[in-house]
């Protein structure tokens, strides 16, 4: 019985590896890609809003997609999405919770790759408060998996200077004020200023790229959001199709060559930013 599908097997593994070879063909390898979630505006609130000039700036400078949408309500949910490619059957903001799937951040260390997971407001490395302060565990995805070390995930101020040090990928995530959530388009837009543009500029020389999106919009837009790729590797434009926090993890996923989870498997990588 086993000689009878052995070769339907192997044919699997082979059709599966070209893929993985294929889209990974189509995406670069950034050195190092951060990852930065803002929360609750819609595309049109940011884009274009005097309230938002840095994140302006990078749009023009970088990729922005005109068709970006977030996978549902309300925000940890999505978060989810965009780090394991389910929700992990979770409908509201609820915490703890505990999984044991793979994800973005187990895939990565089991490549022989890094991750991290940068969170301002943590009270420590590897805690796993649902609140403190501003800090919200739901925006933090990670300290939801036992198969992600606790010692990738810190706070904010743990985020290298020396940026040749980040992981592989890491995520950034602002406190409740400063990621829109509680605080305003401006303290947003003056956080990334002054905490992501040493990156930013750095990252145009070493081969490293910063996405900006945002967890979900604010009700009025039908869950669309703004996306922006910004770094040496991406044709600066605006691109129309739509996308959505499968995309990005598809996408995340072809450059390291791992293994598509959850609904990123139906999901395309975004091939036609790059230059």
């Amino acid at each position: 019985m086993g000689n009878r599908f052995s070769g339907h097997a192997s044919a699997f593994v082979i059709a599966f590896a070209s893929s993985c070879l294929t889209a990974q063909a189509r995406v670069p390898v950034p050195h190092h890609v951060v990852i930065v979630m803002e929360e609750n505006h819609s595309y049109s609130e940011i884009i274009g809003s005097a309230q938002a000039p840095y994140i302006n700036s990078l749009a023009a400078a970088g990729a922005l997609f005109t068709n970006s949408h977030a996978v549902t309500h309300p925000s940890q949910p999505n978060y989810l999405e965009l780090f394991s490619g389910s929700a992990q059957g979770v409908k509201d903001d609820s915490c703890p919770h505990t999984f044991g799937t793979e994800n973005e951040g187990s895939e990565l260390l089991e490549a022989g790759l890094s991750f991290a997971g940068y969170s301002e407001g943590l009270p420590g490395r590897g805690s796993e408060v649902c609140t403190y302060g501003k800090y919200a565990r739901k925006h933090a995805p990670w300290t939801n998996f036992s198969n992600d070390p606790a010692k990738r995930n810190l706070p904010f101020t743990s985020f290298p200077s020396a940026f040749a040090k980040l992981p592989t990928v890491s995520w950034v995530v602002p406190n409740l004020n400063d990621d829109m959530h509680d605080g305003t388009i401006k303290q947003g837009d003056d956080w990334l200023q002054a905490n992501i543009s040493a990156y930013v500029s750095w990252a145009q020389m070493h081969k490293s790229l910063l996405i900006l999106t945002w967890d979900e919009d604010d009700g009025s837009q039908s869950n669309r959001i703004a996306t922006i790729f910004v770094g040496p590797m991406v044709k600066p434009g605006q691109y129309g199709e739509k996308i959505t926090h499968d995309n990005i993890l598809r996408t995340i996923e072809a450059m390291y060559q791992l293994a598509p989870l959850g609904n990123s498997m139906t999901a395309k990588p975004i091939k036609d930013v790059w230059q």
